[in-house]
This record gives C-alpha cells, sequence and structure tokens, in this order.
C-alpha cells in the first residue's frame, strides 16, 4: 500500500484529539472531540476551521496564458479581473468532467486549486496541452467558514472585511503572506487562506484560540456541503457525468457558449453546450421521509412496487440544519419540484420527495 501523506497540520489534528482517515492519499481528520454534529452546528452557528492542505495548488505563468487555459475550461478566463477567482471545470472529449476547480487572477499568475484526488492526473492533463503548471509544495490551506468568519479573520488579518465573495487577495498576518480567497464550500460566508506550511500551525494556533473558531474534519464538511446541494467530484460529478447532468451548467458563461464571443473551442464542447438547459437528466436534491438517510447508490423509484429505476443517489446522509435526512439524486429532468418518488432502502421503499436546491440558505457576502 502507498504510505499515506500528512499536511503540515498533522500533529495539531493529533493534538486536538481528532480520529484520523485516509482520504485522496492523505491521512485527515474525520472528527474531532465535539463530534461530526457538534462541528456541523458550530460552523453554521459561529466558524469551522478546515484544514484542505491536501487539494492540489497550482500557478500557471506566462504570455497567453488565459487563452490557453479556456482551450481546457468552459469558463471565462480571458474575461476573470485581477483579484478575482472562478469556478470552472476540465472537460474531456465525451463531455464529461476530468475535474471541478478554483482559477483565481493573481495579476501575474493564475492560481488553480485542485482537487487532492485528482491533482495527478489534472497536472497530467494541462501539460498534455502545452501548460506547465508550478505545484506549489510549501504551502498550506486552511479554510474558515460560518457567520463569525470574516470577524474572526479579520482580528488577525487587515483587509479581510472589505473582500467580498469570489475576491483573492495577498495579505499580511505576523510578517507572513496570506493568500486569500472569500468563498467556500459550506454555503456559509468563509474564506480559504493558503500560506507558508511553517507558518501554518501558528496561524491555526491563533484562530482557534478564538472563542468563535472550532476544529472541523471531514465529516461535517461534507454534511455542510451538501445541505448547500454543493457537488462533491467522484460523486456528484465524474468523467462520465456531463455539466448539465451534474447540474453545474452555471459554470458555462454566455461568452462560451452557442452564439457567444468564445464559444466552444474546449473538449467536449459539441457534446455539453447543446445540452446546457436540455439534459434528459440532471442533479436534483430529494428529501426522504422520517428519520433513516439514504447514501450513495441507492435506486430510486416512480412507485411504492415494482418498476425500474429512475436513477441513483449520488450524495446523500442527514442534514443537522435541516433537521432530518437530505439528498442529491441523478433523475429525468422532467420530474417536477414536489414530485413523491421512492427509495429502495434494505429491500424497502421508502417514500421521498423531490425538492430544489439548496436544502440551506446560503449566506455568501456579495
Amino acid at each position: 500500500m502507498t504510505e499515506l501523506r500528512r499536511t503540515p497540520l498533522y500533529d495539531l489534528h493529533i493534538e486536538l484529539g481528532a480520529r484520523m482517515v485516509p482520504y485522496a492519499g492523505w491521512e485527515m481528520p474525520v472528527q474531532y472531540p465535539l463530534g461530526v454534529l457538534g462541528e456541523h452546528q458550530h460552523t453554521r452557528a459561529a466558524a469551522g476551521l478546515f484544514d484542505v492542505s491536501h487539494m492540489g495548488q497550482l500557478i500557471l505563468r506566462g504570455p497567453g496564458v488565459a487563452e490557453a487555459l479556456e482551450r481546457l475550461v468552459p469558463a471565462d478566463i480571458v474575461g476573470l479581473a485581477p483579484g478575482r477567482q472562478r469556478y470552472g471545470l476540465f472537460t474531456n472529449d465525451r463531455g464529461g468532467i476530468i475535474d471541478d476547480l478554483m482559477i483565481a487572477n493573481k495579476g501575474d499568475h493564475l492560481l488553480l486549486v485542485v482537487n487532492a484526488a485528482c491533482a495527478d492526473k489534472d497536472i497530467a492533463h494541462l501539460a498534455a496541452h502545452g501548460l506547465h503548471p508550478e505545484v506549489v509544495a510549501d504551502r498550506a490551506l486552511l479554510a474558515l467558514q460560518g457567520p463569525a468568519a470574516e470577524s474572526a479573520l479579520a482580528s488577525l488579518v487587515a483587509g479581510v472585511a472589505e473582500m467580498r465573495f469570489m475576491d483573492v487577495a495577498d495579505l499580511e498576518w505576523d510578517g507572513a503572506r496570506l493568500w486569500v480567497s472569500r468563498s467556500g464550500y459550506t454555503g456559509e460566508d468563509g474564506f480559504e487562506i493558503s500560506l507558508r506550511e511553517d507558518r501554518a500551525v501558528d496561524f491555526a494556533r491563533a484562530l482557534l484560540a478564538l472563542d468563535e473558531v472550532a476544529p472541523v474534519g471531514l465529516g461535517a464538511r461534507d454534511s455542510l456541503r451538501l445541505e448547500a446541494g454543493l457537488p462533491l467530484y467522484g460523486n456528484d460529478m465524474d468523467e462520465d457525468i456531463t455539466p448539465a447532468q451534474a447540474g453545474v451548467g452555471f459554470a458555462i458563461p454566455k461568452a462560451r457558449r452557442a452564439g457567444g464571443a468564445r464559444a466552444g473551442g474546449f473538449p467536449g464542447a459539441d457534446v455539453i453546450l447543446p445540452e446546457l438547459g436540455a439534459a434528459a437528466r440532471s442533479r436534483r436534491g430529494v428529501m426522504p421521509e422520517g428519520r433513516a438517510p439514504i447514501r450513495e447508490g441507492v435506486a430510486i423509484f416512480a412507485e411504492a412496487e415494482g418498476g425500474e429505476p429512475l436513477g441513483r443517489v449520488t450524495s446523500g446522509g442527514f442534514g443537522p440544519s435541516v433537521g432530518g435526512p437530505v439528498a442529491m439524486a441523478t433523475l429525468p429532468s422532467v420530474i417536477p419540484d414536489g414530485a413523491v418518488l421512492y427509495a429502495e432502502l434494505r429491500g424497502k421503499r421508502q417514500k421521498l420527495r423531490v425538492v430544489p436546491m439548496p436544502f440551506v440558505k446560503t449566506t455568501y457576502k456579495r
């Protein structure tokens, strides 16, 4: 077996009583003594601190780099202003999604943050198309999320309160240069902070010393993103699922769509563009009756008995803020919100309802 990698905060996680688990080739905290439920609720009420140093940080430099990246990503990179970031997708020739990522314009370069499990294939994908990213190997990445995130971070770092959703900025803390973005994966207002790994523990301790900040692991990160209706690569999207099917067609702006100023020109455009707004199947929100959650892979049917599956659950679990189970599933797009369907759970069919997402209101600072 390949030895698991550890983030610069590994020893701090152990000190804080974290339960560590393998995740995407890394040894990561799944929960702390507060527990998944407590960590989830604390993030919704105050601020949760996540170690996301396992994610890949890549830099692209050089003349024409925005145009070159647009040939791989169906996003408006040319029009991305300095100090702003954008959600994007790497796609393949079949229209499937290789990975989803964040792309920031840092002025003289682009900063890409990619999923840990996909980092190696993303780097190879870029290289195969003439883009050779610098891999950022000496910086940790933290995420601070929740309604108290701004006040907590502003007490340590000047300038964060002026940032808005999807802003990026280089700021200072105790002599360390921070790469800060204002976004997140919980539906809450929040920030991601990249800093040199030799300063990461001190910075994390400074945040955790604040009453409103608590450490949060992968368990609550998953329930938070699920309630926010945010897809997870490998569950809700993969190389056989198109952007429209995954419910992330919003990432493709007018300029890159049919009739746009720079329409197409990316892998799978001939499949992806005609399907936008017209996909036969798409990611939908469903809420089961009762308290039992439904998990990934559970089949969904039109009737309480008989028939073929309409689709399957891609992500599911208990939503602490909702007070009941929530899930996302790939279903026929013609099924309206409010429709009653049935999930087959342990040989019995459980009633559920198709509902709009997100399951909780998002609080991004726009």
